[in-house]
């Protein structure tokens, strides 16, 4: 199964989150490790699949040219992840060719949009197709909950619109779980029914009880 955040390792955040430490490792943000940096050092880039898929989302909303998806990829992640057009371009020419996209001129530039073909496949990868968009926007807040933590500012929200008692609930879960990672069947059980109740109860729009 493929990871649910798959960002390129190595990438700039990676860097921030790095010079944000102290010398031996520890984060200055009082606290611990507050940025979750697993995430970025066993990251990995998005496939050439990935990509396919995240660009007939993005041309299911509206037209773009092969720089403005370049753009909107790296104002989502908040400067993150930018892929180059030497990604960007081979993948649109698949999509092209397998009848996933079409394309019309405009001026000495591509225009691409999603075809039937391609809305009848993104209908079925839809689930996958949000999950990639999702993990861009919320690598983005991260990258501005890092830019404020740097800046020592501070606030009942931050410019990326997590609270601070969202943030620390996501660390205790996290933290919890790995503390729990010797647990036996029994326990393991009970841990994930809880959990699966949880997710339910998240999905679950507000007012829809």
């Amino acid at each position: 199964m493929r990871e649910p955040f798959p960002f390129m390792r190595g990438g700039r955040l990676h860097r921030l989150f790095s010079q944000a430490r102290g010398p031996r490792g520890h984060s200055h943000h009082h606290g611990g490790d507050h940025f979750d940096s697993a995430v970025f050092t066993r990251g990995r880039k998005f496939s050439a699949k990935d990509l396919q898929l995240m660009f007939l989302a993005l041309l299911a909303q509206k037209s773009w040219h092969g720089y403005e998806l370049i753009k909107e990829i790296e104002q989502r992640s908040q400067g993150y992840y930018t892929p180059s057009p030497g990604v960007v371009y081979p993948a649109l020419t698949y999509l092209e060719e397998t009848g996933l996209v079409a394309v019309e001129a405009n001026g000495n530039r591509k225009q691409y949009r999603v075809s039937l073909e391609g809305s009848a496949q993104l209908a079925v990868q839809r689930d996958q197709a949000e999950l990639l968009l999702a993990s861009l926007t919320h690598v983005g807040k991260k990258m501005e909950t890092m830019r404020r933590a740097m800046a020592g500012e501070n606030g009942e929200a931050d410019e990326s619109g997590w609270l601070p008692e969202y943030i620390e609930a996501r660390r205790g879960l996290k933290r919890i779980l790995v503390l729990k990672a010797g647990a036996d069947s029994a326990e393991q059980g009970r841990i994930a029914a809880i959990l699966q109740r949880a997710t339910r109860e998240i999905e679950r729009e507000p007012g829809h009880e």
